[in-house]
């Protein structure tokens, strides 16, 4: 800071040849306009100036100086234009991640954001780990569940519910259930956690020890085949409402017991903390706050305090 400080004053003394007017036009007084210059000239080791008592006249070496260093503040000054530029236009590549089945909600809105942010590169990383958004170079994740200790803003999207489906020709044949109880003598689909391996619990109302007499015949740790599976017939399955909304609007899933499901699924926007959000970052977050999930989107930002800086909730 302080050799441009002096290359400042250098050019503006060459331009100017007075330091009175130097210092005017950098907002500081002639002495300290002088003494940036005796500072530069003791750097580089060579007399810049030749001075008298009612003006200043540039050396010979101090003209070679002033050509290089005019050259190094222009392109200071075009880069700070081309930045500033960037401020106001979002662009570059933007990295998300989300789960493996998060493209039935993001893709439908992708060409809209594209449309708006033609100068935004979208890297979509479809998963189900838990992934660490810094070491992995991700610029925004879109992750479901509670929130764990992280030094990571987030924002809620809203929620999603979880429905109970299954196929026509399976009801058909093994009747529909009308109460939790009845799900212990039909067969069931479970999902697994692809992270932790442990099962998805099927969250009811008034009896909490069903999931554990559910008569499990197919296990699975992808969403999408949880629901062929279901379509195919193969029995009862839990999952999210934007997972079943299609085959359930065809005809080819039921749903049942929907009064008796608790506990709603959220959705996150999750990013790393800074004082300076990125451009392309802040209309991704806006955006996608505005489309997924409108009706219960949240309009808040806010920071997870603590040590972890993962994606900390479960994929669904």
């Amino acid at each position: 800071m302080d050799s441009l400080t002096g290359l400042l004053a250098f050019v503006r003394t060459a331009e100017t040849l007075s330091f009175v007017a130097a210092g005017r036009l950098l907002g500081i007084s002639a002495s300290a306009v002088g003494k940036n210059v005796a500072r530069l000239e003791q750097a580089v080791g060579v007399r810049l100036f030749q001075r008298s008592t009612r003006r200043v006249n540039l050396t010979a070496e101090g003209v070679l100086f002033y050509e290089r260093c005019r050259r190094i503040l222009d392109d200071l000054a075009e880069a700070e234009a081309m930045l500033s530029h960037a401020a106001q236009t979002p662009r570059g590549k933007l990295r998300v991640s989300l789960p493996t089945i998060g493209y039935r909600f993001l893709l439908p809105v992708l060409p809209e954001f594209a449309a708006l942010y033609p100068a935004i590169e979208l890297d979509l990383d479809f998963n189900d780990r838990i992934v660490d958004v810094i070491d992995e170079g991700l610029d925004v994740v879109i992750r479901s569940g509670d929130l764990a200790d992280s030094r990571l803003m987030s924002r809620r999207l809203g929620e999603f519910r979880f429905v109970l489906c299954a196929a026509p020709g399976y009801l058909g044949q093994a009747g529909a259930p009308t109460t939790v109880a009845d799900l212990a003598r039909h067969r069931c689909i479970r999902f697994r956690f692809p992270t932790s391996g442990k099962l998805q619990d099927w969250s009811m109302r008034g009896d909490a020890d069903a999931a554990a007499r559910l008569s499990t015949v197919l296990t699975c740790n992808n969403m999408e085949a949880l629901l062929t599976a279901a379509i195919d017939g193969f029995g009862i399955a839990y999952m999210p409402d934007f997972l079943a909304r299609q085959a359930i609007a065809t005809g080819a899933l039921r749903t049942m017991l929907d009064d008796e499901l608790v506990n709603p699924g959220q959705f996150w926007l999750l990013w790393p903390s800074g004082r300076h959000l990125s451009p392309k970052v802040r209309v991704f977050v806006d955006f996608m706050a505005e489309r997924l999930l409108p009706a219960a989107a949240e309009r808040s930002v806010v920071p997870i305090s603590g040590p972890d800086r993962r994606a900390p909730v479960m994929p669904l």
